[in-house]
């Protein structure tokens, strides 16, 4: 199972923890992996370009299983503000697989 965990700071969203294996399908045709794992890193990307930041990133090697975003202190709150929606837009992604896979995707909030 895949666990996301959405750490929030007021209202904000502060990081993402995505956790474990959907084991849908074989590997390389698993399905719900690949959803997951396109909704996360481009909304990652999104970050990237469009507001033009570097986020804290740990990631696991080879195997995957392990994704852990976190957004910089040091943004304004107009900044702020713009990376928390588009990570909220991802959520809302995340939402609609999990509402359809509920037994390979679980996501919970700090």
């Amino acid at each position: 199972m895949i666990n996301v965990i959405i750490e929030r700071e007021q209202t904000y969203i502060k990081s993402f923890t995505l956790t474990g294996h959907a084991g849908s399908g074989p590997a390389g045709h698993d399905l719900v992996c690949a959803a997951v794992s396109a909704i996360s890193f481009g909304s990652v990307n999104a970050v990237f370009s469009l507001c033009e930041i570097d986020l804290d990133i740990d990631q696991a090697g080879d195997e995957g299983g392990y994704l852990k975003v976190t957004i910089p202190e040091y943004l304004d709150d107009q900044l702020l503000e713009k990376v928390s929606l588009l990570f909220e837009g991802m959520v809302i992604s995340l939402q609609t697989v999990e509402r359809d896979y509920g037994q390979y995707v679980s996501i919970s909030e700090k």
